[in-house]
């Protein structure tokens, strides 16, 4: 016998019978929770409670989802949509419930409990119950019957003396033949079946490559609306401004000897264009990827924005140490401006924050100011903008902002830091 294949084997039934365990119990009680705190939520107190057990059902599926990758080499893949860790209640309990995903692993939980726990019971039965049966061979058989009587059943065998628990010992020598061969497979089906309830389904892959050809769609739009604004700026900014020089500099030519007074009021109108040209194209080029941000990280040019803005602007950073992709920096650093400079001109606040952190593979934003509130996301609105522009990353934004204030803006996007 194979030694390797007999550990491969024990070690197949132990997880077995724990993921047995697990799949009982453990889903059984979320079941319950979940049930009790969706009929809660019309009384007011499923609000509070329903966030924590679908987000404690979620971590249950994922816990399953990488032992299935561990053990099995059975993928899961998660879909989950992001929710603002800043949101509240009402907001995420009903972004959680409007998730998909959300509801497949609801579907899960009583297939767990009952296919799913008879599908992880079976092959750790295949390895410990014909422990029982040799138990029985060598003499266990005297403590349920003196011979004369059937007084245990072994499977299908019944014992009743010496003879019927040979029987059962060699049944025992049979299931454990076959454990040897097909425990593994049978530990593999049971991430197969959570995998065919757990798995997003083509319906919501079509959602996907909908939502994915939305936002590719926007994105290219931006990028021709900002080419549009780049010129159209060149043009009547810096552009007019080096031909009206260039104009200055050929009447300074014709003139530094007729008329040298006249010459040198016209070379200092020039200099004068030439420092305003170089400050509009220094404008420009911070408008199109800031000096600061390529060379310093998002959170230092998060901070230089700050310094420029007529509002007092505190920032808070807490990357660890590292940085995100330059696609996502930039997303993040205009969308800050964006909301900040909304908050300037909208809100009346005369105090604004932000507060950037990384954490479980998310950028989160959030940007507060203390004035009047109102603000939504809607046609027209600059958070729309912002919100097509996160929407290429995967990223998400939810807006706080009762009528008093404050308004908090969350932003979060999918990313990984180097």
């Amino acid at each position: 016998m194979d030694t390797n294949r007999a550990r491969t084997v024990l070690t197949a039934g132990v997880r077995a019978l724990g993921l047995a365990l697990l799949s009982l119990y453990g889903s059984l009680a979320l079941f319950v929770l979940t049930l009790v705190s969706l009929v809660l939520i019309p009384v007011g107190l499923g609000l509070v409670t329903t966030p924590w057990v679908l987000t404690a059902v979620r971590a249950h599926a994922d816990r399953r989802r990488l032992l299935g990758a561990q053990w099995c080499g059975v993928r899961i893949p998660p879909a989950y949509r992001a929710v603002p860790s800043g949101a509240r209640p009402w907001t995420r309990t009903f972004r959680l419930l409007g998730d998909p995903a959300t509801w497949r692993d609801l579907r899960w939980l009583p297939v767990d409990m009952t296919a799913g726990f008879v599908t992880a019971l079976l092959p750790a039965a295949l390895v410990f119950y014909p422990l029982e049966g040799f138990a029985l061979a060598f003499g266990l058989w005297r403590v349920f019957t003196d011979g004369t009587y059937v007084g245990w059943w072994y499977g299908f065998v019944p014992v009743g003396g010496q003879g019927s628990a040979l029987l059962a010992g060699v049944l025992g020598v049979a299931l454990l033949v076959a454990s040897y061969f097909l425990t593994p497979a049978l530990l593999r089906v049971h991430f197969l079946l959570t995998r065919s309830v757990l798995a997003p389904g083509q319906g919501e892959l079509a959602e996907r490559v909908r939502v994915l050809t939305e936002t590719r769609r926007d994105a290219v739009d931006s990028s021709a609306a900002e080419l549009r604004r780049i010129e159209r700026d060149l043009h009547d900014g810096a552009q007019a401004r080096l031909v009206a020089m260039g104009m200055d500099l050929g009447t300074i030519e014709a003139l530094i000897e007729k008329n040298p007074a006249k010459a040198r009021e016209l070379l200092a109108r020039a200099r004068q264009s030439s420092a305003e040209a170089l400050g509009e194209l220094r404008d420009l080029v911070r408008g199109i990827h800031p000096p600061v941000l390529a060379e310093r990280g998002l959170g230092d040019a998060v901070r230089a924005l700050a310094l420029r803005m007529p509002v007092p602007t505190e920032v808070g950073v807490d990357f660890g140490g590292g940085r995100a992709d330059a696609p996502v920096e930039s997303a993040a650093y205009f969308a800050v401006s964006e909301v900040l400079t909304n908050a300037v001109k909208h809100s009346g606040a005369d105090r604004m924050w932000v507060d950037m952190r990384y954490g479980e593979g998310l950028l989160r934003i959030s940007v507060t100011d203390n004035g009047g509130g109102g603000a939504v996301v809607g046609a027209g609105s600059g958070l729309s903008g912002v919100e097509r522009r996160l929407g290429t990353f995967d990223g998400v934004l939810a807006v706080s902002s009762p009528a008093g204030g404050p308004t908090v803006v969350t932003m979060e996007i999918p990313c990984a830091l180097s």
